[in-house]
């Protein structure tokens, strides 16, 4: 038998419990097939296209395949098992999204999956990666590619910045300058990022996202980062002037005007229309780094909107400064600061609300690796692949325990991206660092393994074109072991 060039554990993120058979494997060549039941077809036809891929040819689907693809509704609905010996594979999961992240554990131990039993389940329901399309706009398919890498490390929600200073990024009907102005040539920071979604392109990228079991969660940042709504529509402001464009990167100079009645009817149709288009539960309302909006403004403003949210049917998350406000019972708060205690943030969590974990020095992707870094910020200090991984949510704020967390997010800010290749270049391979966070049970997760299971990707993604920052940290690998 051939030496094995892996080990069943050798995967990111690293399972829950895996018990390996020495000496055992099962060697997915062209021509296995693929069974399973019909509630999971679409996971299979899947599983299929990427084995085909690994393979160089065809996989069919069908009975009697050695691919074995089943639900079980003793397991959680994220959580799957993998049981391979020397003839077949199974997957069983609680769901078939569960079979999905199953199916990215097999397609990175294939196309030689070593023998024994994985048992696998997240330890956060909301594991988020965040795009945003306002400072520098990236096309649907541009975003579907993104999405397809995100996957591979079992990310579920995938955040879209669609507004702020510099752009407005989705069709709203009954305001077209928002998009034809605020959306057309010479936005984005420096004016090098213009475009926006349809309505159409929207929901394209929402179904292609959630066939791969990706919940989309639209951000309209307010009341502050709003210069693009008032270039668009001057009768927003406080006089009824116009404004100048801004493609510069400053914050915290512009805000919603919150003693004006035709404030909230613009706000209001906004939310409307982002729900309606919008099938997951979360609406994302921004709220941070409003420092020209007066406090009184600040909570006048908030207490008229962050009920909408609800009001269309979904449930609104908001940056972490919404915390210093009574919010609804179903509210998420959003932590991004780099501070080592937030009050505020706490009493939510107190309170029953629910927290997303975003630490800037710790997940943001836009942070540089280290001060030669071509691109990111560093406002809040490098963040090299080690930082990102050796952390724990449950130990980043005070008052803020286990089972106040939603999740964990990994933010990617675009003022210094012009590119895919960019995007790429900042994500990976720190994103597969905070998925671990996210998904790994504290008790297994290891940096030394970590690394050396991340090296492994060095030849997967030179092979995809992925344009990965070689992070002097990981000793990687230029080609397949042979």
């Amino acid at each position: 038998m051939r030496p094995l060039t892996k080990q069943l554990g050798d995967v990111i993120p690293v399972p829950a419990s895996v018990r390996p058979v020495p000496a055992t494997s099962f060697t997915i060549l062209p021509g296995t097939g693929v069974s399973t039941v019909p509630e999971a077809s679409g996971v299979a036809a899947y599983l299929a296209s990427e084995l085909a891929k690994t393979v160089d040819g065809p996989i069919p689907i069908g009975p009697g395949g050695a691919i074995v693809l089943e639900l079980d509704p003793s397991l959680a609905a994220e959580a799957y098992t993998l049981t391979a010996g020397e003839s077949s594979v199974t997957l069983r999961g609680g769901t078939p999204q569960g079979l999905f992240w199953g199916v990215q554990t097999l397609l990175q131990l294939a196309p030689e999956v070593p023998g024994g039993v994985i048992e696998d389940e997240p330890r956060y329901e909301y594991r988020g990666a965040m795009l945003d399309l306002a400072r520098h706009f990236f096309t649907a398919a541009e975003i579907k590619a993104h999405v397809d890498l995100l996957v591979q490390f079992k990310i579920n929600h995938l955040h879209l910045h669609l507004t702020d200073d510099q752009g407005w990024r989705l069709e709203i009907p009954g305001w077209p300058r928002l998009t034809e102005i605020s959306g057309g040539e010479g936005t984005g920071v420096d004016g090098a990022g213009p475009g926006f979604l349809t309505l159409a392109e929207y929901a394209d990228v929402v179904a292609y996202a959630a066939d791969r079991f990706v919940t989309v969660v639209p951000e309209i940042d307010m009341p502050g980062h709003v210069n693009a709504v008032h270039y668009a529509y001057p009768s927003l402001t406080a006089d009824g002037q116009p404004v100048r464009q801004r493609i510069d990167a400053e914050v915290g100079y512009s805000s919603l005007v919150a003693g004006k009645e035709e404030t909230y009817a613009f706000v209001e149709d906004v939310i409307r229309a982002v729900a309606d288009a919008t099938p997951g539960p979360y609406l994302h309302i921004g709220g941070d780094e409003c420092h020209s909006t007066p406090a009184e403004d600040y909570r006048a403003f908030l207490a008229r909107v962050l009920p909408l949210p609800g009001k269309y049917g979904k449930r609104a998350i908001g940056w972490h400064e919404i915390a210093a406000v009574e919010l609804p019972e179903t509210a998420v708060v959003q932590y991004w600061r780099i501070e080592a205690a937030d009050e505020n943030t706490a009493r939510a969590a107190t309170e029953g609300r629910r927290i997303i974990m975003a630490p800037a020095d710790r997940t943001y992707l836009d942070m540089k690796y280290d001060p030669e870094s071509p691109l990111g910020l560093d406002w809040a200090g490098h963040v090299d692949v080690r930082r990102s991984y050796d952390w724990d949510p449950a130990d980043r704020l005070p008052g803020v325990p286990e089972e106040a967390l939603l999740g964990v997010e990994a933010p990617l800010w675009s003022e210094t991206l012009r590119s895919v290749a960019d995007i790429q270049y900042l994500t990976f391979p720190r994103l597969p660092a905070i998925a671990e966070v996210a998904w790994s049970p504290r008790s297994v997760r290891e940096w030394e393994s970590f690394r050396t299971r991340l090296a492994a990707f060095g030849p997967r993604w030179e092979a995809a074109g992925v344009n990965f920052h070689r992070a002097p940290e990981i000793p990687w690998i230029t080609a397949e072991p042979a």
